[in-house]
């Protein structure tokens, strides 16, 4: 298909593209001007899209159930740091409900460069295709391409193809999977950019990768037949390349932001040279028992060091070259370095790796009980290239590794693997063989975690008559589906609150990373901590609808935040005031950074919404964690923390410390976890109620007219709204 070019206006191209696989047909109709105002972009614009192509009955494999690529307003524009964010937005195939991932690199951008403010294909191709969005010649096409199963070998067959073309590497960015989401429902998306700074051994330049990891979109790109997604792209050029309202002071914007970043990081968090692996240490510490350590049992252990990222920092990384994820962001995170692999079909070769970054460090370190942190990029490595989710994986592996540990495995279950904490071959001959499925309990595993305790289930009760589903299910990290990110969240109610209810994906930090403010005692009362569900989601997730990156926000303290009175400082108020200022002066409107964010309720209501057509009366039930999120799941767990526990069960029962000190372990722990649960009802219940929904988590239909989103709902999910409005919660 042959397309007009169109200049940028307010940040927006003002087309989508919409591909249908079977038929080949490629169409690029307007954005309706109504729905980019009210939904803005990205993961809000990606929702809608969603809940306009599916009903209740569509499921993750559906041929109807689209896979949806969204950028935002303010992505793609250099002259402001952190502006490379997109959206990947689908059915989940782990969850069933609404899959949103968040990715960086050039891809989204690009798209927008190219005309389009999303990308949505439907259908199945029935075989390997490759989609070419040409912003160069304005062409779209979708090819057949030799199937091959590693992203990697991807990477060069793009490179090869298009370069041979006489086309510049820097105006290529593109998306792959690879053979780990033909056979996982946790497959990932790799969005690859050419880096021309970064040193190789053979000179200068590489492909660097970012990920759109969770809520296994990668899987429904795979299941569609679609290897790879191209777009070819240039910079917009002229007086005001965006469309801005106004474009000086969109530049002023970023000018005292890229300010904030160069005076404060090298003095705080240093995440130009540590990367975000530098929390390791913070979540470690003994007054927080927050990194998770053999899946979650423990919170802290002194070996931390070796995994963190002042050792990457030190030892790993190659700080040669830029290692922004998208010019002009002088955050310069995206850590990475070289590493020999010693494992897999590519043994002995020394391959670059893009991280780790904290959630992949913690997920194959700690957490397995491995402080190697070369296995750690070998991991990593492996995922990106087989295209399964770091996170996923390390938690699946976490479970089956205490399946051994408790007796509930055995080696015979793994073909002969011995999956023991710290076993670091077993640990990478796993994710090989999770990523071509071979053996029943790679298979299994591929399902997720849900599929994975019913079989490990099953196999004890054939085997000794007892079920142990309960068992399994104290330690079985998932929520909804999703395996947990990596915050042992003992100590944080306001982050327990999180994973169960604020996030809607499942047991996942993007919509509420609150752990380490509650920590550092931002949230001191309990009305603070619900209050935290709503205001911070609202932030978090309004930068994933505008194209922008958290972390300039979230981890780069403005100073002047500190001389804030009657606010919550944590919430970083000045440099939400610059993000205004760039969103105003890009849109033309007139808002505070409150009234901005704000408008996120939308989406977060519209994500609810999909989530109840699809649980309906159980919804309430859904939106809970496993018992070792919120304390120690046996006496033995308790004991580690014992005068920490013994201090809250004081203060529980309003006894003295000698009269807790004489009782029984297993009473104690019964204390603690039963109020512990109480809160944690206590803290959703409230969550509830700032919302807007009734105490079985459902949204109020005035809710959801006062947000203006009723008119935008289809018929179908207005009817069954309205259905379940008198449902009450299970007690």
């Amino acid at each position: 298909m042959h397309y007009e070019a169109t200049k940028l206006n307010h940040g927006y191209a003002g087309r989508i593209l919409t591909i249908d696989l079977p038929s080949r047909a490629i169409e690029a109709p307007m954005l309706d001007e109504h729905v980019r105002d009210y939904f803005i972009g990205g993961r809000g614009l990606g929702l809608y899209l969603l809940h306009q192509s599916v009903t209740s009955t569509t499921r993750a494999t559906d041929p109807e159930n689209p896979l949806i690529l969204a950028n935002g307003p303010l992505g793609g524009i250099p002259q402001f740091p952190g502006t490379a964010k997109a959206m990947a937005v689908s059915l989940s195939p782990i969850t069933g409900v609404p899959g949103v991932s968040n990715f960086g690199g050039y891809f989204g951008a690009f798209l927008k460069y190219a005309g389009f403010d999303a990308l949505k294909v439907t259908g199945k191709a029935g075989r390997d295709v490759m989609i070419i969005i040409d912003g160069l010649k304005h062409q779209v096409a979708v090819e057949e391409i030799a199937h091959l199963d590693e992203a990697f070998d991807l990477e060069r067959m793009i490179d090869e193809r298009y370069t041979g073309q006489g086309v510049d590497r820097r105006h290529i960015a593109f998306m792959s999977t690879g053979i780990g989401a033909d056979h996982t429902t946790f497959g990932c998306i790799n969005s690859h950019y050419f880096d021309m700074t970064k040193p190789t051994p053979n000179g200068r330049g590489v492909y660097r990768t970012k990920q759109a990891g969770r809520t296994g979109i990668g899987s429904v790109m795979s299941g569609k037949g679609i290897r790879a997604i191209v777009v070819l792209a240039a910079y917009p050029q002229g007086e005001n390349p965006y469309g801005a309202a106004d474009w000086e002071r969109a530049k002023d914007a970023g000018k005292r932001l890229h300010q904030v970043v160069k005076e404060v990081d090298p003095t705080s968090l240093r995440m130009s040279r540590k990367g975000s692996a530098g929390l390791i240490t913070f979540m470690s510490k003994d007054e927080y028992q927050s990194l998770p350590v053999n899946n979650f049992q423990a919170g802290s252990d002194p070996r931390a060091p070796q995994i963190c990222g002042s050792h990457y920092e030190e030892h790993l990384f190659e700080h040669r070259g830029m290692d922004g994820c998208f010019p002009g962001c002088n955050l310069q995170c995206n850590k990475g370095g070289w590493v020999t692999l010693v494992s897999g079909a590519h043994k002995g070769s020394r391959v670059w790796v893009d991280g780790p970054e904290y959630e992949t460090a913690a997920g194959f370190g700690s957490n397995l009980g491995i402080w190697n942190p070369e296995f750690i990029l070998e991991a990593n490595w492996h995922c990106d290239n087989y295209g399964i989710d770091t996170i996923s994986t390390a938690t699946i592996l976490a479970f089956v590794m205490e399946c051994f540990q408790r007796g509930f495995l055995t080696s015979a279950a793994a073909d002969g693997l011995e999956l023991t904490w710290g076993n670091e071959g077993a640990a990478l001959e796993f994710i090989h063989r999770l990523a071509r499925g071979q053996g029943e309990l790679y298979k299994q595993a591929g399902g997720g975690m849900l599929p994975l305790v019913d079989w490990v289930a099953a196999g004890c009760k054939a085997k000794t008559g007892k079920d142990v589903r309960g068992e399994l299910d104290l330690f079985a990290m998932q929520t909804k589906g999703l395996p947990f990110s990596f915050y042992r969240t003992h100590r944080s109610l306001s982050m327990q609150g999180s994973y169960a209810a604020a996030s809607d994906i499942g047991a996942h930090h993007a919509a509420a990373w609150l752990i380490k403010a509650d920590l550092l005692g931002a949230f001191p009362t309990f009305e603070e901590k619900a209050w935290a569900l709503i205001s911070y989601p609202r932030v978090r997730l309004g930068n994933d609808n505008l194209g922008l990156c958290k972390l300039p926000w979230v981890d780069v303290f403005n100073p002047e935040s500190a001389r804030r009175t009657d606010t919550d400082i944590h919430i970083n108020p000045a440099s939400q005031e610059i993000y205004a200022d760039f969103f105003n002066s890009m849109l033309g409107t007139d808002m505070s950074w409150e009234e901005i964010f704000a408008q996120t309720d939308r989406d977060i209501n519209l994500q609810r919404v999909m989530n109840v057509v699809r649980f309906g009366d159980k919804t309430r039930t859904c939106d809970w964690i496993p018992d070792r999120a919120i304390g120690p799941t046996d006496d033995a767990l308790y004991e580690l923390e014992g005068d920490y526990n013994d201090g809250e069960v004081a203060g529980i029962l309003g006894v003295s410390g000698e009269e807790v000190a004489a009782m029984a372990t297993s009473r104690k722990r019964v204390v603690l976890m039963d109020y512990r649960k109480q809160e944690l009802q206590r803290l959703i219940d409230v969550y509830y109620a700032e919302r807007g929904w009734n105490r079985a988590g459902i949204p109020f239909i005035d809710t959801l007219q006062e947000l203006g989103l009723w008119g935008y709902l289809t018929a179908e999910t207005q009817e069954k709204i309205a259905g379940l409005q008198e449902i009450v919660a299970p007690a």
